[in-house]
Parts: structure tokens; sequence; C-alpha cells
């Protein structure tokens, strides 16, 4: 029997849908953005033909999933995510090519695999100062390396534009950017392992409400700083590529993460949790005191 949908999954499978249709339609009329996605030695047959009937079963899929709860369609949907990234891996393997296309499936895959497990996957941090300093090192070196080194190296390899940016004023103002972003970031985990005993990584939480530093204007500081950093990549090497990445981010994390989130502290902290939603905003800062 179908049953109604929760809203944030309902939004996480109807994002997706949107998203894979308009990157099958940029496949099918955009020349230059077809071949971003190719494998080497790999005729274009070949290619359709393995990811064309996945495109439009996994888009009617997702659009189905966003209406109505079929976790037994949502695990199809993963499924053949995971098929896909076989695939695409071992062809990169292979071909030594196409790392968008693999980066691009396993960024499906995780995504799917958050959309149907995120209720377990999320847990409270040791309550350890020395572990969740290790920890948040750990974290933060390997997101930045892979948010905002290898997918940008990816992005600007398959749009052949990867070459050092030349000195302009544009790039002092990205680079400007990028420090003030990453300062924020840094602080922000500061604040996270000191004050709430926990790490900045939303799947390893902190066990007390954090709303001293930069909490204490905004509530998700990381989040602006990791965009502030995406976007600032993108001016450092006037990216259109990086820039519409680093936006596609901030939807994600605006309409499926920060939901889910949201939810999962007002469960553990209640009230209060509830007064300070009410006291500051998500995005933009509000400058005011308050006990």
């Amino acid at each position: 029997m179908w049953r109604k949908k929760s809203p944030m999954k309902e939004t996480a499978y109807l994002l997706q849908a949107v998203l894979i249709s308009a990157w099958g339609v940029g496949m099918a009329t955009h020349e230059t953005f077809f071949l971003a996605f190719q494998f080497n030695e790999m005729p274009p047959a070949a290619f359709w033909a393995f990811f064309g009937p996945g495109l439009v079963l996994i888009a009617s899929a997702s659009f189905i999933c966003s209406y109505r709860k079929l976790p037994a369609l949502e695990y199809v949907i993963l499924a053949a995510f995971g098929i896909a990234t076989l695939y695409c891996a071992n062809a990169s393997f292979r071909t030594a090519s196409g790392y968008l296309s693999t980066g691009l499936i396993l960024m499906g895959l995780a995504y799917n695999a958050f959309a149907c497990f995120n209720q377990s996957l999320f847990h409270t941090s040791s309550s350890s100062l020395r572990r969740n300093i290790l920890k948040t090192s750990v974290q933060v070196i390997c997101i930045w390396s892979l948010t905002l080194v290898i997918i940008p190296c990816v992005l600007l390899d398959a749009f052949d534009n990867l070459a050092l940016p030349k000195l302009s004023i544009w790039q002092f103002v990205g680079f400007s950017t990028f420090c003030c972003a990453s300062l924020l970031g840094l602080t922000s985990s500061f604040f996270l392992v000191r004050d709430g005993a926990g790490t900045p990584l939303p799947l390893d939480q902190t066990n007390h409400l954090v709303m001293s530093g930069p909490y204490h204007f905004v509530r998700n500081p990381m989040a602006i700083a990791g965009i502030g950093q995406g976007i600032s990549v993108a001016i450092i090497f006037q990216s259109i590529a990086i820039l519409v990445y680093s936006v596609l981010g901030a939807l994600v994390w605006q309409l499926v993460v920060r939901p889910i989130e949201e939810n999962d502290l007002l469960t553990r902290f209640g009230k209060s949790y509830l007064d300070y939603r009410q006291r500051v905003s998500c995005w933009i800062p509000t400058f005011k005191f308050f006990r």
C-alpha cells in the first residue's frame, strides 16, 4: 500500500529527478557538455546504451518516490546507482578518463544512501576533547581536499581549463574571500569541539547545543563557509562549472541536508534549540545579544 512520504524525502527525490532530467537534456543537446562526461575509447553509442535507459528509469523512479513512500523503490534506485558506480569506476580505471562521470555517479550513490539511511547515520560524538580534535582535523583535511581540490580539478580538466590562474583583480578577490571563508570554517569548528564536545560533521554530532562564537550570530556558519570557499575557487579560476557545482551544493544542503539535521537537533535539544532557531537566522547574521 502506498503511504505518504516525509517532506524531507519528497524534496530529496524531487530534486534528484529534476537534476537528472536536466543533466540528460544537457547531454543530448550540448556537444561540449556531452564530451565532458565521455570515456576515451568508448563510442557514444556504447555510452548511451548504458546511461540512456538508466537516466530515464532513475529519473522516473525518483519522481515517483517524491510523492509516495515506497522503500523498495528507494532501494532499487540506490542499487541502480551502485551498478552505475561500478561500471564507471571500471571504465575510468581501464581508459584513464571519464573521471567526471565516475565522480558524479559516486556522489549520486552517496546522496541516495543518505536519503535511505539518514536516520541511522546520525550519532553523538565522543566527549573526549583530544579525540574530537583529532577527528575534526582529519575531517577538515579530507573534506577540504575532496571538495576544494579534487572535485574542482576534475571539473577544470573535463572542461579543458586545467591551468594555473593568471594574476588579476579577480584572483585577489577570490583568494581574499577564500581566506575569510576558511577562517570562518575553522573558527566554527573550534567552537563545536570546545563548547559542543563533538565535531563539525553532522554524522558525528556534538553533545551540547552550540550557541557561542559564530553560532551566536548565524545558525549555520559551517555551511556559509563551505559555500563561500567553493564560490571563491570559482572566482579564482573564473570557472562557470565550479560555480554551478558550488550553487548545487548549497541547494542540496538547504533543501535536503539542513531539514534533516535541524529535525535531529530539535529532537535532541527540544525547546533550547527551538528558542535558538527563533532568535538566530540560518543564513543572515543576527547582530544582537541574548543570554
